[in-house]
C-alpha cells in the first residue's frame, strides 16, 4: 500500500511537476550571457514586484518563478548543473533570495539585521520604487567630473545619480569609478544603461564591501577581462562549515560583464543598503592614463588569482580524504584506548582473585583497614589542633605587656 502523502505535500510535487523552464521563464536562449539573463531578469522583477501590483496573486507567483529561474541561471554551477540534468540537480532549498529591505516593513527589517549582526548572510537588492523611478527618467542627475570627489550622504534605500561624460581618448585609456564609507555602511555601486525613451535601466551593480577601516565598492573599465568577488556566493554553505568557506571563497571570482565603455554620458548611482541609517559616501570617476603600472599590476594578480582557485579545488580533494583519514584514525585511537582499559581492568580483577580468603572476610578486612585509616586521620587533624592551641598560647605569653618605669635608670 502506498504511503499516504498529505495536501501540500501534493501540492509541492505538482508545483515542482509545473515548473518552467528558466530560460523560458526569463525569455532568454540557452546560450545567452550573463548580462543579457541580469537584464531580463531586472525587467521582469520589476514588473511583477509586490510594491507594484498590490495583492495580486498572480503577480506574486511570476515574481517568485522570476526569481527562482534567475537564482539558477545567474549561478555558473547551477546553471551547468540544470543545463545537464534539469531541476533534480539542483537544490531548491538552498537558493538564496534577494530582499528588497524597502518592502519589508519595520519589523522584519528588525530581523533581517539582527540575523546579519549574528553572521547570516542577507543578500539585497535594489529598491523597485528606485529603479521604477529610473527606468520612467523622473530621477535627478547629479554631473561628475572626472578626479573631482563628491562626498554626500544618501538616505537608506534611496539612491544618488550622477553622469560622467568621457571623451574617445579617455575611454580608450581606462576609466574607473569607486566608492567608499568611511564609517563602514553598506551601499551599491549601479550603472545604468540609456533607453530609447530616455530612462535607465540598472545594468551592473557592485555591492560595498569591508576594506580596511572603510566599505568599498568600484567598477573597472580598463579594455581587459577584470573580475569581480561576489562574496554571497555559497556564503550559506560557508557559515555553516569553515571548511566550506575556505575552499569556496574564490567561486564568486567571476569576469566582469562589461570591460570598456564607449565615448559619452554614462549613468552611474550610491544606493543606501544600510538597514536603518543613512549612508556617508565619497564618489570619484578617474580616467586610469596615468595608472599603467597599475592596470599591469592588476592583471598580473588576478592571473593569479584564477591559478590559485584551480589549485584550490585540487587541494580541496586532497584536503577531504586526508581530512577522512584522520577522523578515522582519531576514531580509532579512541576505541583502541578503551579496549586497552578494559582488558587491563580485567587483569586487575584476576589478579585479586588468587587468593584463599573467603569474599566476605576479604570485604571485612577491607573495611576493616579503611576504619584505621579513617582513625588515624581522625588522631592527626586531633593532634593538628592540640598543636594549634599550644603555639596560640605561647603567643599570648610572649604577647603580655610589661609595664617600665622609664624613670627609674639603672646605676
Amino acid at each position: 500500500m502506498p504511503p499516504h502523502r498529505s495536501k501540500s505535500e501534493k501540492n509541492d510535487g505538482l508545483a515542482k511537476q509545473l515548473r518552467r523552464d528558466p530560460y523560458e521563464v526569463l525569455g532568454v536562449s540557452r546560450n545567452s550571457t550573463d548580462q543579457e539573463i541580469k537584464s531580463a531578469y531586472r525587467k521582469m522583477a520589476l514588473k511583477y514586484h509586490p510594491d507594484k501590483n498590490g495583492n495580486d496573486p498572480v503577480a506574486a507567483d511570476m515574481f517568485k518563478e522570476v526569481t527562482f529561474s534567475y537564482n539558477i541561471l545567474s549561478d555558473p554551477d547551477k546553471r551547468h548543473q540544470y543545463d545537464t540534468a534539469g531541476f533534480e540537480a539542483v537544490e531548491a532549498e538552498n537558493q538564496e533570495l534577494e530582499l528588497d529591505l524597502s518592502s519589508l516593513g519595520a519589523v522584519n527589517t528588525m530581523f533581517a539585521a539582527l540575523f546579519s549582526k549574528l553572521g547570516v548572510p542577507i543578500k539585497t537588492t535594489v529598491s523597485a520604487t528606485v529603479l521604477e523611478e529610473a527606468l520612467n527618467g523622473v530621477v535627478t542627475i547629479q554631473p561628475l567630473l572626472l578626479g573631482q570627489p563628491i562626498s554626500k550622504k544618501v538616505e537608506k534605500q534611496c539612491a544618488h545619480f550622477y553622469s560622467v561624460e568621457i571623451t574617445e581618448e579617455e575611454a580608450r585609456d581606462g576609466f574607473v569609478c569607486r566608492v567608499q564609507s568611511s564609517d563602514k555602511s553598506k551601499f551599491k555601486l549601479l550603472y545604468f544603461d540609456l533607453e530609447e525613451n530616455g530612462g535607465l535601466s540598472l545594468a551592473l551593480q557592485e555591492d560595498s564591501a569591508k576594506t580596511g577601516k572603510v566599505t568599498s565598492a568600484g567598477m573597472y573599465f580598463l579594455g581587459f577581462p577584470v573580475y569581480r568577488l561576489d562574496q554571497t556566493v555559497n556564503s550559506v554553505a560557508a557559515a555553516k562549515d569553515p571548511d566550506t568557506a575556505f575552499f569556496k571563497k574564490l567561486d564568486g571570482f567571476q569576469p566582469c560583464e562589461i570591460t570598456e565603455l564607449k565615448p559619452g554620458t554614462h549613468f552611474f548611482a550610491v544606493y543606501g543598503d544600510n538597514f536603518f541609517k543613512s549612508v556617508s559616501y565619497t564618489i570619484e570617476a578617474i580616467c586610469t592614463a596615468p595608472f599603467i603600472e597599475e592596470k599591469e599590476n592588476l592583471r598580473a594578480v588576478e592571473a593569479e588569482i584564477l591559478s590559485k582557485r584551480v589549485e584550490l579545488s585540487k587541494f580541496e580533494t586532497e584536503y577531504r580524504e586526508v581530512l577522512a583519514q584522520f577522523t578515522e584514525m582519531t576514531t580509532r585511537y579512541t576505541k583502541e584506548m578503551q579496549e586497552i582499559d578494559e582488558l587491563l581492568k580485567q587483569r586487575n580483577e584476576i589478579h585479586a582473585s588468587y587468593t584463599m580468603i573467603p569474599p566476605s572476610k576479604r570485604s571485612s578486612s577491607r573495611n576493616r583497614s579503611k576504619g584505621v585509616s579513617r582513625e588515624a586521620k581522625e588522631g592527626e587533624v586531633r593532634d593538628r589542633k592540640h598543636s594549634t592551641r599550644d603555639r596560640t598560647k605561647k603567643k599570648r605569653w610572649y604577647n603580655i605587656h610589661l609595664k617600665i618605669d622609664k624613670r627609674k635608670q639603672p646605676c
